[in-house]
């Protein structure tokens, strides 16, 4: 099945829409890369060589014409500028050296800016709403709105009651970024503790708007900021307090940690994902929600004949580099947790690709459709001690988007589905509710002058004075941080002091519990789903179909993984 280039930002902001089937998808040609122009700089990730020392590495860095920005010395991975349009040739000539990906193309910017594409969020059924006054004894105001709670027992009467979280337990969320201000997340944010390892990239190779203007001087956001919205959504799943605003996440109590690895764009690099992981490693961090995938490719694979040299090798940079910071991660007590992808297909299977790489290394450089096999790697997801959550709707049934894989998926969790309902049509009332910065809001016109939503995806919630908004989105990408949420319940009541004074718990227990937790539910009968859902162009509904087939047994299959995620049965001994 060709995968939909519309949904391979699926895991961003796709994530928040009903989009076309992958059937509509029309293949890009392959077209040849221009090496940059001689004297342009480019930066690259370069991985050194396992056990290599520094000084080895940095002198092969110097002779293939690179020189070092940024080094992560515990992994062996660092940030290199060169003016050489032949470095990563060069690089693959150097002993010490393992590899090398390109990072992004650093020059003047473009005479001409390109706009930027827009971020869709598909309109639903449900009615704009302004919720006040008191909530209900013991829920919070938007509670009802929850199903998603509900389908995991994370509610006043269940998980909330036994177990809330401690304080001591840290999750980092490796996102765009976490809106620490937002009055339904800043009670649980630890600012201090919090870093942005990213740079915001202003244009792409092409001249493509990719982050936009910087909004500060450095084009670093501060550690408590959100320009693309993915991120404070995830946080608030996660763990927005039990305050009488709104309402709350899986785990009310425990403490979250933006650790930004992703550009406003929705774009996530390598080098920042390496530097977020070890510096999760190094401080303390209990459990991390990775929802994206490394770019620039969907897949990584190691010899694909369909990939120049160079890019072969760019591949496997990124899958050691990650997995590098991965084992390091999980050495030091870190669970690892993702989202499994969005894009409707089995990856135990053998699929098509043509939407890598998705950004431009070289000007002039385009996506091409690749046949990958199932020995090809999406980075984190597919990584070793990563635990990969497919996504379920209202029904409980596989969300229809939810890429899965008996062997792959190791549990489901909530994470929308607006199609999920008898018409098939979008209603935002399917999709996961979750906080949204005001700012965002305001910039992109979705509020009336008096602050009301004037758009069916947002709500407001108020407490007094205060005001806080709420916006509902779907994907993998909001499965992941309710699975995130019950591993932060289980370190919370299971977990030992560490030498930080806060929590810690063995990963491997950690998902030993979450898998046998879980809810077991068997595949669908007959175990091929035919999905249909209906989207709207131009005052018409539009048909759409994706057939997808269920492998494995109850407890063991290619939907659900071991079961969908419960945050009661979790804390239970």
């Amino acid at each position: 099945m060709a995968r939909r280039s519309a949904l391979r930002r699926a895991l961003i902001s796709a994530a928040c829409a009903v989009a076309t089937t992958a059937a509509l998808a029309i293949p890009a040609s392959a077209a040849p890369a221009q090496a940059p122009a001689k004297g342009a700089a480019s930066e690259y990730v370069v991985l050194y060589k396992d056990g290599v020392s520094l000084g080895k590495a940095h002198d092969a860095v110097k002779a293939a014409g690179g020189s070092i920005v940024e080094e992560n010395a515990d992994v062996g991975v660092a940030t290199v500028r060169s003016e050489n349009p032949g470095f990563v040739q060069a690089v693959m000539r150097q002993g010490a050296l393992d590899g090398a990906a390109h990072n992004r193309v650093i020059g003047e910017a473009p005479k001409e800016k390109k706009a930027a594409a827009k971020v869709e969020k598909t309109a639903g059924t449900q009615g704009r709403v302004t919720v006040k006054g008191k909530p209900s004894k013991n829920t919070e105001p938007l509670a009802d709105l929850q199903w998603d709670m509900k389908q995991i027992h994370a509610t006043a009467n269940g998980s909330y009651q036994a177990e809330p979280g401690s304080k001591k337990v840290l999750v980092g969320i490796l996102d765009t970024g976490v809106d620490g201000n937002h009055p339904d997340i800043k009670p649980n944010f630890d600012r201090k503790l919090s870093r942005n390892f990213t740079h915001d990239v202003p244009y792409d190779a092409d001249g493509n708007v990719l982050d936009g203007p910087c909004e500060f001087k450095s084009c670093v956001d501060p550690a408590d900021w959100d320009d693309n919205d993915h991120g404070t959504h995830v946080a608030s799943e996660i763990a927005s307090p039990r305050n009488g605003l709104g309402m709350a996440g899986v785990a009310p109590n425990v403490t979250l940690v933006n650790l930004r690895v992703g550009q406003d764009s929705g774009q996530f690099y390598l080098q920042p994902t390496v530097d977020g992981l070890t510096y999760a490693a190094k401080n303390g961090i209990d459990v991390v929600n990775m929802s994206y995938y490394i770019d620039p490719w969907l897949w990584n694979c190691a010899d694909n004949p369909a990939d120049k040299p160079e890019d072969q090798l760019e591949q496997r940079t990124i899958i050691k580099a990650t997995q590098r910071a991965l084992d390091f991660a999980h050495r030091h007590g870190v669970t690892l947790i993702s989202a499994a992808g969005n894009d409707f297909v089995d990856y135990t299977k053998t699929n098509v690709d043509d939407s890598s790489p998705d950004f431009p290394s070289y000007p002039g450089e385009k996506p091409y459709e690749r046949t990958i096999p199932a020995s090809c790697q999406s980075m984190p997801s597919e990584g070793e001690h990563v635990i990969p959550i497919s996504a379920t709707g209202p029904s409980t049934r596989k969300s229809y988007y939810s890429s899965f894989g008996n062997g792959y998926v190791a549990v489901a969790a909530p994470g929308g589905d607006k199609v999920d309902n008898p018409a098939q049509r979008p209603d935002d009332r399917g999709g996961i509710w979750a906080a949204y910065p005001e700012r965002l809001a305001k910039e992109r016109g979705e509020l009336n002058a008096d602050g009301t939503p004037k758009v069916s995806y947002v709500i407001r919630s108020c407490k007094g004075k205060t005001c806080a908004y709420y916006q509902s989105l779907q994907g993998t990408s909001m499965a992941s941080p309710h699975a995130v949420g019950v591993a932060a319940l289980i370190i919370s009541k299971f977990g030992h002091r560490d030498r930080q004074g806060g929590l810690t718990l063995d990963p491997d227990f950690v998902e030993w519990k979450l898998r046998g937790s879980a809810t077991p539910k068997d595949c669908p009968s007959p175990s091929t789903v035919d999905y249909v859902w209906y989207t709207q162009s131009n005052g018409t509904w539009v048909k759409h179909t994706s057939t997808q087939t269920c492998e494995g047994t109850k407890g063991k299959n290619g939907f659900f993984g071991a079961g969908i995620v419960d945050a009661l049965h979790a804390v239970q001994r």
